[in-house]
Order: C-alpha cells, then structure tokens, then sequence
C-alpha cells in the first residue's frame, strides 16, 4: 500500500511538474508597453513620512526619489502595478494605474505658512536625477513626450503635485516633453489681450489638451481647479485659477496642431 501511495504521488509530482513547450521563433508586429503613460509627484512629507506611506500604506510608487542625499529607490517593479494615480483620466482614458509607470519625488510640497500655502523647492541635484530617470523609463516604453504628467494633470480636483515649484520647462529643455512657443504665445496673447475668450472656450480647450474638463459655461470650482493646475505647470508666476490672456494663449499653442513642413 505505501509503496503504491509513493508511485502515485511521483505521478502526480511528475504531471505538476510538467510545462508546455513555448516556441518564441515570431514576435507580433501590434505590440507595446503596457506602460503608456509616466506620471510625476511629490510625497508631500518627509523622507521618512514619504518612506513609510509608499511602503506600509495602501499606495506605492515605481520609484522614490530622496532630497537629501539623493537617491532613487524602485519600489515596485516596471513590469508591475503600483497604486499611485487614482482616480485619474487623460483624453479620456481612466484609472491610469494599470498604464502607468510613477515617480514620486520627495518633497514637502504645499505647506501652510503664515501667508497662506507654500510650495517647497526642489534641489538640483534632485531634478537632476529625476531627468535622468524619465529619460530611461521612457526610452524601455517608448512612452510619448505627450503622455509625462503630473498627478495634478490628471486628477486636478483632488491633487496639485507635483506643483508650481517643479521645473516643468527643465524637462522641456531637455527634450522630455512638449512646450509651447514663446513667441507664438506672445502673438496670440495681445489678440486676447483684447478680447478674451468665454469660459466655455476655455473649458472646451482644457478638455482638448487632455482635462477631464467640465462644459458647463460657467466658472464652476472644478473649472478654477484645472486651470490653476494647468497654470502652475505653464504658468507658475501665478496660479490663481482665473482665465486670463496669457491662460488663453498658452492653451491655444499647446493645442494648435504644428504645420508639418512641404
């Protein structure tokens, strides 16, 4: 009996054990990353506050850049899921945790002070990292210049980071994501100067560029909260939520599709 026991087990051992054979000879042409799309943060907290939450807590991040000393940390695998975007939505697509890859920078971010909220800097050294960070992740994905944004691009109502502080056009500069043209906004900023657009034009040009932007008409909060946002990344001198000439212009820049050559 035993040893008809230990014969049958070796069977079954042998037939759990066993793998199909895959043959890897043809690669599909329609293929690519599941990581779309590459989004920036700040922790808001301390390196040690930041350390715990992104590793206890019920949300983590790809990769963790420290202040000081300056360090990356990945987290979580590429090839995995972390729970860093939310309640999120660019041009349409929602819940972008399952396409993309995050970074969370840490900084202090927006804090109280004795007049009203301040955003904290972040070090040279530190962006410098972060640079070339980005610039690996989006060289194994392929992810589009388009699609490198910040958590308060898409979830606006809810989040600001990585905030006015962030050198957005560092990243521009180097090549990492698109920017408007100074001069071509310049040009349409003294038409607007004249004659600024209504809120509906600019609720329809947030939602072009990529907001989940409400078309009401009406300077509503959630109207305020994208604009402030997307003024804190354009703009950062000042991020008042308010429509104004130079808004309008940099909108219609950003969403003017460039002439392509003869």
């Amino acid at each position: 009996m035993k040893q008809t026991l230990t014969c049958i087990v070796l069977v079954l051992s042998a037939i759990g054990c066993s793998r199909p054979h895959i043959d890897h000879s043809y690669r599909a042409k329609s293929q690519d990353s599941r990581a779309q799309f590459l989004i920036l943060h700040f922790t808001g907290g301390t390196w040690e506050a930041s350390l715990k939450t992104l590793t206890q807590d019920n949300v983590s991040s790809h990769y963790l850049v420290r202040d000081n000393p300056v360090r990356i940390y990945q987290l979580v695998s590429e090839d995995r899921r972390a729970y860093q975007a939310g309640d999120s939505s660019w041009k349409g697509q929602t819940q972008l945790n399952a396409a993309s890859i995050g970074i969370e920078i840490q900084n202090l971010g927006d804090t109280k002070g004795p007049d009203g909220i301040v955003y904290h800097d972040y070090p040279k050294a530190q962006i410098d990292a972060v640079i070339e960070l980005v610039k690996g992740i989006v060289a194994r994905h392929e992810i589009r210049a388009d699609r490198i944004l910040g958590h308060s691009d898409i979830a606006p109502q809810r989040k600001v980071d990585p905030g006015p502080t962030f050198p957005w056009k560092r990243l521009a500069d180097e090549g990492i994501i698109p920017w408007p043209d100074a001069s071509a906004v310049a040009a349409k900023r003294e038409a607007y100067e004249a004659a600024l657009p209504n809120i509906a034009w600019f609720q329809a040009k947030l939602a072009e560029h990529g907001f989940a932007a409400p078309q009401t008409g009406q300077l509503d909060t959630a109207t305020k909260n994208i604009l402030s946002v997307f003024q804190m990344k354009y703009r950062p001198s000042r991020y008042d939520g308010l429509p104004d000439a130079e808004t309008a212009a940099i909108l219609d820049v950003l969403t003017t599709p460039k002439r392509k050559g003869p």
